[in-house]
């Protein structure tokens, strides 16, 4: 456990559901007396089944991160995301199973959590700081960097039930950030950030990876990729996936396309070539070093073949060409050119105006501009008839 910062061992978490408000009051005095008459004991638990159901939240979860390790958690609402984190947190204790967890932990689970409203922003700052293990001259040297983190001016002097949304993760943000937290936990809780403080957030978690261990929790994949290096995917309390972040994002994004489609289309994995992609050229510097020449041309391809994603097969494409819009056709750039992009398909089907589109990534897979020609045919509807060829050009 030395280099074990948390370890999570079949971990299920159960919730009674009662029939009505009138089994849950019979429930107790049904249990006293199959106590008091043990003969009746088969009869009465007879009855007492269907007062109730268990529903598991998470059922038999176990997984480790080690020290330093950043791990992101995936799935749609009600997989049981929350519910792993309050565990691992300690503010909910499993039915089954064990978690042991080396360090402080700081946690921004649901919005406003350990803040009490008819405080003001000051008097919970004390009381969050305590609640995480720091003493009162402790707050004290850090107080003024906690407000200046949350810059949420003179509301701090108001109670936090005035606060919007955004005010209080502000709030609650800027104090797990300075409580030398050994395991920070976030809980989506940045959806409701401005901008500007989003991307503070996301500075202080950077420098944070680069010496405690996170769990951060997000419906956004790019996030998940960009963060993290692993990655585990919940649905309905199951641990479906647990390995490489890229991967797990990919197959919940996959899983999650399919329940749109439902059972009308069968999503096909696009077939990998063993072909690799070009590689931009790294040349040895004087001293040993390599570095990008920028200068140098870029060759263009597009390798279909060594492409990834899913397929319906009602509709694919067949050729990416990238050239010049001035000048000579080309497939060698040295940057600053004014380009066409042109993306041919071929539908197998009849489709009544289709939408091509692009998206630019980069290297972890976050997407950073795009286009689509949903424009253009929602004003000029175009059909394209089965074998037929048709293209976009941007």
């Amino acid at each position: 456990m030395s280099n074990l910062a948390i370890k999570v061992e079949n971990v299920s978490k159960a919730y009674t559901i009662w029939r009505d408000p009138a089994a849950r009051l019979k429930h107790p005095f049904l249990n006293l007396a199959g106590e008091l008459f043990p003969v009746l004991r088969p009869r009465i638990d007879q009855k007492m089944q269907g007062l109730c159901t268990e529903f598991y939240a998470l059922r038999d979860v176990s997984f480790e991160v080690r020290k330093g390790e950043s791990v992101g958690i995936i799935g749609r609402n009600g997989s049981g995301k929350s519910t792993l984190l309050k565990i691992i947190a300690g503010t909910l204790q499993p039915t089954e199973g064990s978690v042991t967890v080396n360090g402080r932990v700081a946690a921004l689970l649901e919005l406003g959590s350990g803040f009490n409203p008819e405080f003001t922003g000051r008097e919970n700052v004390y009381l969050n700081c305590s609640i995480l293990g720091l003493t009162k001259e402790e707050t004290d040297t850090r107080f003024d960097s906690i407000v200046e983190f949350a810059d949420i001016g003179d509301f701090l002097e108001q109670p936090v039930k005035t606060y919007s949304s955004g005010m209080t993760m502000r709030l609650a943000f800027a104090v797990i950030a300075h409580v030398d937290a050994d395991v920070l936990i976030v809980d989506e809780a940045l959806a409701v950030g401005d901008a500007v403080f989003v991307q503070k957030c996301m500075r202080f978690i950077r420098a944070f990876q680069e010496h405690g261990t996170l769990l951060f929790v997000s419906h956004d994949a790019a996030s998940i990729q960009n963060l993290c290096r692993t990655g585990i995917w919940l649905s309905a309390g199951l641990m479906q996936q647990i390995g490489a972040a890229k991967d797990v994002s990919e197959s919940y994004l996959q899983y999650t396309l399919q329940q749109i489609y439902g059972e009308k289309t069968q999503l096909k994995n696009v077939r990998e070539s063993s072909e690799s992609p070009d590689r931009v050229e790294i040349e040895p510097a004087d001293d040993g070093a390599y570095f990008l020449n920028y200068e140098s041309h870029i060759k263009f391809k597009d390798n279909l073949q060594a492409s990834n994603g899913w397929k319906t097969g009602v509709a694919e494409i067949n050729k990416v060409t990238l050239t010049r819009i001035e000048g000579e056709a080309t497939e060698a750039f040295e940057g600053g050119e004014k380009v066409s992009l042109i993306i041919q398909a071929k539908a197998f089907e009849c489709l009544n105006s289709p939408i091509l589109g692009f998206l630019f990534k980069d290297r972890l897979g976050q997407d950073l501009f795009g286009e689509n020609t949903l424009p253009y045919t929602a004003i000029t509807p175009t059909s394209v008839n089965p074998g037929q060829n048709f293209e976009a050009e941007f």
